[in-house]
């Protein structure tokens, strides 16, 4: 017996559709994950909400503090180091070390250098500008 939840008969499960996060400068966090891969036009950089197409059919979205507070007054940003985290897929274990490389060296905080996982990756950590852990990594065989 599985404790999955099911959806009333009758209805439809929700489908993850996207991700958010919330940023102080939209164009400093587009800048970043620019440099990951993701197509984001440079006009968002002025806009509140901006969203980048991933593979599978989700989005990843952005927010600015202003549109977080008119959701809800009350809410305010939290502390660098939060749980959330995106894992971006590198080609290879030099490909950890090259992306680690280039943007530490562009003048992202690293969080982790890279090392050999026990898991089997190689994997590394460095910060979006709002303090968001960024994992890279890659198989090492």
């Amino acid at each position: 017996m599985s404790n999955e939840p099911h959806p009333t008969p009758g209805t439809t499960a929700p489908r993850l559709a996207a991700i958010g996060i919330v940023v102080a400068d939209m164009a400093a966090s587009l800048a970043f994950y620019r440099r990951l891969g993701l197509a984001v036009p440079t006009e968002a950089d002025t806009a509140p909400h901006a969203e980048a197409a991933l593979p599978g059919g989700l989005r990843l979205m952005w927010d600015t503090y202003a549109v977080a507070r008119s959701i809800d007054p009350e809410w305010t940003p939290p502390g660098s180091g939060t749980p959330t985290g995106l894992a971006f897929e590198c080609a290879g274990p030099a490909g950890v070390d090259q992306v680690y490389a280039e943007l530490t060296a562009s003048g992202y905080t690293g969080e982790k250098e890279p090392w050999d996982a026990p898991w089997g990756q190689r994997y590394a950590v460095v910060q979006d500008p709002d303090g968001h852990g960024v994992d890279l990594f890659a198989a090492l065989a």
